[in-house]
């Protein structure tokens, strides 16, 4: 038997693929995890490093859309959710059957313990919307990129999820030259970054350096 609180969320799935919105008043990328416990490896915060939401919101200008019919005032959106592969696999499918014909373009999906099978089923019933697959620990990636030839997954390493947000808007920049131009641009202040400190320890040296930087932390 459905819990209420989850059929409900399946009932909204299945309305909004009726809908047949436009794709720019749809969120571009699915977030889902399989737990809230999973959201500070997700989102990034309390002491994590920081994750897909930063990279999109904070690095890329995409916007959280939180009403399906209500999107925000950023052309590029995403949107978030709790779907448990184990103990809630109707809303898993529900989800993954619609992203598509909901708009989204393409899913990050994290899950972490030994038994990890959100990304990899969700990328099974999404195909052949790209999935991206994020190990929540260590002990999930094995669980993650386990896929049988025929059944593809994209994934990156154990708690990364900002590149698996970077990951899927290289994706979508292949259509969106504005995401290209966000991308190029994110990359070129990283590039700065490193010069600045290149620069900075060769002209103070080493100990020079340390004074500056190390002793300031």
């Amino acid at each position: 038997m459905t819990a209420d609180s989850v059929q409900s969320i399946i009932d909204q799935l299945r309305e909004e693929a009726e809908m047949d919105l436009p794709n720019e008043e749809t969120p571009d990328v699915g977030i889902v995890m399989g737990s809230d416990s999973d959201l500070p490896t997700m989102a990034g915060g309390q002491g994590k490093r920081p994750g897909a939401y930063a990279a999109l919101a904070d690095e890329l200008g995409f916007e959280e859309q939180t009403d399906y019919e209500d999107a925000p005032e950023s052309r590029f959106t995403f949107e978030t959710f709790v779907v448990s592969a184990h103990r809630t696999p109707d809303l898993m499918y529900a989800y993954a059957e619609t992203a598509e014909v909901r708009g989204i373009d393409v899913i990050i999906a994290g899950a972490g313990g030994k038994s990890a099978d959100l990304p990899n089923m969700t990328a099974s019933i999404a195909y052949p919307l790209p999935v991206i697959g994020v190990p929540v620990q260590e002990k999930s990636v094995d669980s993650v990129i386990g896929m049988p030839q025929g059944a593809p997954i994209t994934a990156v390493d154990a708690g990364k999820s900002f590149n698996a947000a970077l990951t899927a808007a290289q994706i979508l920049s292949r259509q969106h030259t504005e995401i290209r131009e966000r991308l190029v641009e994110y990359h070129r202040e990283l590039q700065e970054d490193v010069g600045d400190v290149s620069r900075d320890l060769h002209e103070l040296g080493t100990p020079g350096f340390k004074d500056q930087y190390w002793d300031q932390e």
